[in-house]
């Protein structure tokens, strides 16, 4: 024990020792330039959270052009809408014209969104003025507290549910004054389009009715979406449905500064493979453990610092902070391994922004559907996005979520120590070479094959989570199939690449046996790995369809009440491991027969899979 403990220590002093170093070096090659580039960052950054906290970023703002009098009295209303611009009557550029009797609107599609957006206007207006009334109760008679349930919990399927039955759902007044008649009755819904015509109506038709003192009765946006979502009670106007815009653009405030470190991080990585100046290093008593851990621990600790930072100007809490750090600690590791493959500055930039661009796509992207599917706690931004809203997030959807990250980033890494020797640092190999020397390096034995599948899992878990998110909005009679070309084609990728690289350094010797034997250790290591994506149960995944398609192809579950025997069971259990076996065992004899035949007996072990899992998702239903 008082050995281990020292050993403990001696890394963590040779550790910390380097990272001195590494911020000592970086801060004097600190130029006046790099300097203002991390200031610009950080004024993005800031700029984008303070733009969300204002109420998000109006894209459409002064859209539409509306001619209008300044004593009309509907240019408050016009005034006050970011998408309608005020002009002077005569204005001959305008798609929209508000006169004391008419409103005269261009023939073209614009003037018809233009109007379509002049009653909005005028509505809300109407809403934020009553809003300001003393007596709630006359101003809106009708109040709805909206509600979400889970789809399970709605009404047996084949009952009716009708849009407003048993609510008073009033109409809005359509005739000349008289204010917003909200209807008392029951029955469906009143019709809330008040605009009764064409749009040469005269002014009543866009909602707005006159008061006895020649005003327009009503709103100041008060009636405006909350900075987490939709107004989910209130006036039957006023109901909104939930889309985290703002809150999701202050969760993009924590990725913009992590591109600027890692570009810093990646350019001192190379630095140390140019005209050999990182030869000291290698020949110092020192692993590459503690070399690499050295040097990645000062831009950790900046992304850390940062995203505390960020975390507290946006309000975010302990939650927003660990689960926006998994995301950094990738974001490295990444730029680790490209900075370790690439042959030059203008290499290592092409790699740098690839990274960006995919992780950047992995953890935004699905993060948008965050009210919507659990397809979105794929995104450890949509942790970020529940956490700045104040909801509790039990621990295995967090788990779901930076889990994979996680793996993923400490299998980088290793991969990326295993290529910090001299033979690869400061050598001109070709990018693909590389990888296949990073995953050689990790091969001793046989039983490191079925090692590297099971660590290949984050890998094809990330990957398969970024193609349900992509394909999510597709008809499912579409992208089930083209998830399960994805799934066999990432799976069996993950299956045969490593194999292949321990041919390439004849690891082992070419024959069939060793195919076999090769091919069989990858199948049993992925089939390992592989169950341990039954986390995805725990955030809800299995009750989408391509969830069901992507995770749980193997098909029935012990327990699942469909009175299938154990002998079924067992063999429907099985049945993955035998296809890992056998597709793993194909690609392994074309690796062994060079990398031509690689080729072709992949293609053929992604049509085995592909025709294993249709036959399953055919049989299940």
């Amino acid at each position: 024990m008082t050995d281990l403990r020292t050993r403990l220590v001696a890394h963590a002093r040779t550790v910390l020792r380097i990272a001195r170093w590494e911020v000592s070096r970086s801060a004097g090659t600190l130029d006046r330039r790099t300097a203002a580039i991390g200031l610009v960052a950080v004024l993005v950054a800031g700029g984008i959270a303070a733009g969300a906290a204002g109420g998000g970023v109006a894209l459409d703002r002064d859209l539409y052009r509306v001619g209008i009098a300044s004593d009309s009295p509907y240019y408050d209303a016009v005034d006050q809408s970011s998408t309608l611009d005020p002009r002077p009557v005569s204005d001959p550029n305008v798609e929209l014209v508000v006169s004391e009797t008419h409103i005269s609107v261009a023939d073209t599609q614009t003037g018809r969104a233009a109007y379509s957006a002049f009653r909005d206007a005028v509505q809300s207006y109407n809403e934020r003025q009553m809003a300001r009334e003393e007596n709630q109760s006359a101003a809106f008679p009708v109040v709805v507290d909206l509600q979400y349930r889970e789809r399970a919990a709605l009404v047996p399927a084949g009952s009716r549910v009708d849009g407003g039955a048993g609510g008073g759902g009033g109409e809005a007044g359509t005739g000349d004054g008289g204010g917003t008649d909200a209807g008392t009755g029951s029955g469906t819904s009143g019709d809330a389009d008040g605009a009764g015509g064409t749009a040469t109506d005269g002014p009543a038709a866009s909602d707005a009715a006159a008061a006895d003192d020649g005003g327009v009765d009503a709103p100041s946006l008060g009636g405006m979406a909350s900075l987490f979502g939709g107004d989910t009670s209130g006036s039957p106007a006023s109901i909104s449905p939930p889309f985290p815009f703002a809150s999701l653009v202050l969760a993009f405030a924590f990725l913009v500064p992590m591109n600027f470190v890692i570009q810093a991080y990646g350019s001192s990585v190379l630095n140390e493979r140019i005209n050999r100046r990182g030869e000291l290093l290698l020949v110092a008593p020192i692993s590459p453990g503690d070399i690499v851990a050295g040097k990645t621990l000062p831009y950790l600790l900046g992304t850390v610092a940062i995203t505390i930072a960020i975390a507290a100007a946006v309000g975010g809490g302990v939650v927003s902070v660990a689960a926006v750090v998994p995301i950094g600690l990738l974001f490295l590791a990444s730029t680790f391994v490209g900075a370790m493959f690439a042959r030059s500055f203008k290499e290592l930039t092409f790699v740098t922004v690839t990274v960006s661009v995919f992780l950047t796509t992995y953890t935004f992207v699905p993060a948008i559907f965050t009210n919507v599917t659990p397809i979105a706690l794929i995104s450890p931004l949509t942790l970020v996005v529940r956490d700045l809203a104040g909801e509790s997030i039990p621990l295995g959807e967090f788990l779901f979520s930076v889990g994979p990250i996680l793996l993923a980033a400490g299998v980088l890494f290793l991969l990326g120590v295993g290529v910090y020797r001299e033979e690869d640092m400061f050598t001109q190999r070709p990018v693909p070479l590389k990888f296949l020397d990073a995953l050689d390096s990790r091969i001793s034995r046989a039983r490191s094959v079925a090692t590297l599948s099971a660590l290949s899992i984050p890998f094809v878990f990330i990957a398969e989570l970024l193609a349900i998110a992509v394909l999510f909005v597709l008809p499912v009679d579409l992208t089930v199939p083209m998830i399960l070309l994805a799934v066999a084609v990432i799976e069996e990728l993950a299956k045969s690449l490593h194999v292949l690289a321990a041919f390439e350094k004849a690891r082992f010797s070419r024959t069939l046996r060793s195919s076999l034997v090769l091919g069989g250790l990858s199948g049993l290591g992925f089939f390992v790995g592989e169950k341990f994506t039954a986390i995805a149960q725990l955030a809800g995944l299995q009750s989408l369809t391509l969830g069901q398609t992507a995770f749980a192809p193997s098909g029935v579950g012990i327990g699942d009440g469909t009175g299938v025997s154990a002998l079924v069971v067992l063999g429907l259990f099985l049945a993955p491991l035998a296809l890992h076996a056998v597709t793993a065992s194909v690609t392994a004899f074309g690796a062994s027969r060079g990398r031509s035949a690689y080729g072709v007996a992949l293609a053929g072990a992604i049509a085995i899979h592909l025709v294993y899992n249709l036959q399953v998702v055919s049989a299940l239903g």
